[in-house]
């Protein structure tokens, strides 16, 4: 029997209402299946470590960016190494689903409960900040910056929640000093923001890594000073361009691949995996890559 894992708060609580929709998904699948309801933050850790100690027959996870990472954190403590990780399925419930964009899973429930029914698995990389994994996305200032006033907006629903966030952000003019290392180089010097990417798409409309590519074997990170409000302005509408004319061609943006990154800064920022804060702000951080060590059921 396959075990859902289901975090009803994804989408601000649109995926307890999308539940019924998606149970029927998977039901005319033909999956046979229990729900688990995570009640609270970072309980999915312990439902995901919890789903592997019974043995399972396969993980389904319903929700966002951040419940999949969860997910596999749990999965990952439960098994204490990443060397033959279980695959997971699925279900996109999240605001932005930007990890299953990037991958190429179908968003509507009904082929994504096809998709997992099919068993196909494909394989991509799993990233890593200090003891915490991460499938999609992380970074430390500007970025978590914005997830700090995402998460502070009520009144604002859908995607246009990450845009007001960043004017808001971009509006206390963050910056810190950083030193970072990388296997192919080293900088140090002031920046804006720091973006490791495993895909190119975060928060539903941004492309912070647009070269990222989650089958590569490599982190793919961008780290830029913008050294105005002004400037930072001028960057916002080229993070949303994936292609040319992306923010990586502007002035002080630098874009590199590395197996990992090893980052000080003068003074503590915030730090965020998969949209998911870190409790604690963070001084030193230190990122790798695991290669092709997270399965999903996904079409190719």
């Amino acid at each position: 029997m396959w075990r859902v894992i289901l975090n009803p708060y994804s989408n601000r609580w649109r995926a307890r209402e999308r539940w019924p929709q998606a149970e029927q998904a998977l039901r005319q699948a033909g999956l046979t299946f229990e729900v688990v309801v995570s009640e609270y933050k970072r309980h999915i850790l312990t439902l995901a470590e919890q789903a592997v100690a019974d043995g399972v027959e396969g993980i389904i996870v319903a929700g966002g960016d951040g419940s999949i990472g969860e997910a596999v954190n749990g999965i990952v403590r439960a098994l204490g190494s990443v060397e033959a990780l279980p695959p997971i399925g699925i279900l996109p419930l999240g605001s932005a689903n930007d990890f299953a964009s990037n991958i190429g899973l179908p968003l509507d429930l009904f082929e994504a409960a096809q998709v997992i029914a099919r068993g196909q698995v494909a394989r991509f990389d799993l990233c890593q900040c200090n003891e915490r994994y991460f499938v999609n996305n992380s970074a430390i200032g500007l970025e978590p910056y914005v997830t700090i006033k995402h998460e502070r907006i009520q009144w604002i629903k859908g995607q246009m929640r990450y845009v007001v966030a960043a004017l808001w952000a971009i509006a206390e003019g963050p910056n810190w000093k950083a030193r970072l290392e990388w296997d192919g180089g080293t900088f140090e010097g002031p920046v804006t923001l720091l973006s490791v990417g495993n895909g190119p798409r975060t928060g539903g409309v941004f492309y912070m890594t647009p070269h990222a590519d989650p089958r590569d074997g490599r982190l793919t990170f961008v780290f830029a000073y913008r050294p105005s409000r002004l400037a930072m302005l001028q960057t916002m509408p080229a993070t949303m361009k994936s292609g040319a004319g992306n923010y990586t061609e502007l002035p002080g943006v630098h874009e590199y691949h590395a197996s990992y990154i090893k980052i000080s800064l003068n003074r503590p920022s915030p730090a965020h995996t998969d949209g998911e804060l870190f409790e604690h702000w963070l001084q030193t951080l230190e990122y790798r890559i695991h290669p092709g060590r997270l399965s999903v059921y996904c079409a190719s």
